[in-house]
């Protein structure tokens, strides 16, 4: 499998372990970035994986950052990422089965590694059910699309 990664400062760490459990595992690691722990913002780092999804560049993606917070907002800010923040392999797991996420959220300063590859692997390993969750994402979908038009703009209701 194909997975992008993309971290700010305090995620450095824990994505270039994760970025080694995953080519240990045999998966291809699309790295975007950043390659220090030199102080940066998050959000490029966030979008550019979330865009590599969206666009068939890599499969899946993982952002970190300290808490993970901000880096899942900033993935859901792309037109078709659906991030999760999972900090342990349950939520990883609803979070692909339930809601097909394809971008995961961790926190650098939360989650330790050894931990971080179970909610990987987890998280890799899992496949949407469809059914009953269908209905429920196109209905997230119909909201993400109103928002991206003035239907959306002032607020009101679906």
């Amino acid at each position: 499998m194909k997975v992008a990664v993309g971290a700010d400062h305090a995620g450095y760490l824990l994505k270039s372990e994760v970025a080694k459990h995953l080519a240990d595992t045999g998966h291809q690691v699309v790295d975007l970035g950043t390659d220090s722990e030199d102080p940066v913002d998050y959000p490029m780092y966030c979008a550019a994986v979330g865009r590599a999804v969206v666009r068939g560049e890599a499969d899946l993606g993982i952002v970190m950052g300290g808490s993970g917070q901000g880096e899942q907002i900033a993935a859901n800010k792309v037109h078709g990422v659906r991030a999760a923040l999972c900090l342990d392999e349950f939520t990883a797991r609803l979070a692909r089965r339930h809601n097909d996420a394809n971008v995961l959220s961790m926190g650098g300063r939360i989650v330790a590694p050894a931990f971080a590859f179970s909610i990987v692997d987890t998280f890799l390993s899992e496949e949407f059910e469809g059914d009953r969750h269908v209905r429920r994402l196109a209905q997230v979908a119909q909201i993400e699309q109103e928002e991206c038009t003035d239907k959306g703009k002032d607020g009101g209701a679906i």
